[in-house]
């Protein structure tokens, strides 16, 4: 039996490590040695994010999957590029994402500028033949020259930089601030009791295991790691054909390794309550639903109704305060036009 005072110096490490888990969102986001955020590189940026003319047909820009004017994706189960064509996998959300260490489900982007890049050239999303091509519609509108110069200086029109602006703009996408940062920041207020319960709760179940640190997404991990999880952990349950969940090999897709079969990079929580429909696939589209699947899926464990609604109050506590985003002008293309281009 354990001697009285180390029973309770281990209880007091317990409840500091608990407390520890409890984390803000920063203020800032981090951003790399290579790409410090500059006003001018998020005003370029957020021009090329709004811009649907870098697609092959002029209708599909970043903000088309990744909304900024609502919950940063598109509300559907699997995003629409070009020509009505529609991907495998649910667009994430925009917002919080500079503190993910890895893009993508799969992780298969380092980092924001390599994600930037992504998309231009997938036949799916903006179609486009190559980031070459896409670059080369940039160069061909007058108008953004000054942008980049401002931004970069001069001959800076490359595709480098337009991911490294897009990725400046993207970095300025954070939702700090909301109930439950004000409630572990010391205003035992701002969440309501049964959002304090929901949040003991969250913790008791075993979600923190991976929706842990400041963004819910794990712990913090060197740029380009990656935290990755199995999805699902067990497979017999009932929701895995419901919701179609092992159809998709993720991370697997990247690596050929066997043993990355079925894992995908754990996602934000913050602002949850505004991204249904939910999952890699967009199979569930209520979060009372999402909760009950991950708690069956992933921990193997039924919850009481009670729970559930306890739960879901306390993620819609981690609903952040969006920056304004009042749209860009863009530059004109005088003398051609989409169409010209193709």
């Amino acid at each position: 039996m354990k001697p009285i005072y180390a029973v309770l110096v281990t209880s007091m490490f317990v409840a500091q490590a608990q407390a520890a888990e409890w984390q803000p969102l920063p203020d800032v986001a981090p951003a790399p040695a290579d790409n410090p955020t500059t006003d001018a590189k998020v005003e370029l940026g957020k021009m090329l994010y709004m811009d649907p003319r870098f697609s092959s047909t002029g209708t599909v820009s970043c903000n088309s999957c990744h909304n900024v004017m609502e919950g940063g994706d598109d509300s559907r189960p699997t995003s629409m590029g070009v020509h009505g064509k529609t991907g495998g996998r649910n667009a994430p959300t925009v917002w919080n994402s500079a503190f993910h260490s890895v893009q993508f489900w799969d992780g298969r982007a380092p980092t924001l500028e390599e994600q930037a890049k992504g998309p231009v050239a997938n036949p799916v999303e903006m179609g486009m033949k190559d980031v070459d091509t896409a670059m080369d519609r940039v160069r061909k509108i007058p108008g953004y020259k000054p942008y980049f110069d401002k931004a970069f200086g001069e001959n800076a029109m490359t595709v480098d930089n337009a991911a490294k602006a897009v990725a400046a703009f993207e970095r300025t996408l954070i939702t700090p601030n909301s109930a439950y940062d004000r409630f572990v920041k010391g205003d035992k207020t701002a969440l309501t009791g049964q959002q304090q319960r929901g949040m003991n709760l969250f913790a008791e179940v075993g979600c923190t295991s991976c929706h842990s640190g400041a963004a819910f997404n794990g712990p913090t991990m060197p740029a380009g790691t990656g935290f990755f999880m199995k999805f699902p952990t067990f497979a017999d349950s009932d929701y895995v054909s419901k919701y179609d969940l092992i159809k998709d090999k993720g991370r697997f897709d990247v690596t050929g390794n066997k043993a990355d079969l079925q894992m995908f990079k754990v996602p934000t929580l913050r602002n949850v309550a505004l991204t249904a429909p939910y999952f890699h696939n967009g199979s569930v589209k209520v979060l009372d639903e999402a909760v009950r699947v991950m708690a069956k899926v992933q921990l193997n464990k039924d919850l009481e109704e009670t729970q559930v609604e306890d739960i879901v109050a306390f993620l819609n506590g981690l609903t952040g305060e969006f920056p304004e985003q009042p749209m860009p002008r863009l530059p004109a293309t005088p003398g051609w036009t989409i169409t010209d281009s193709q």
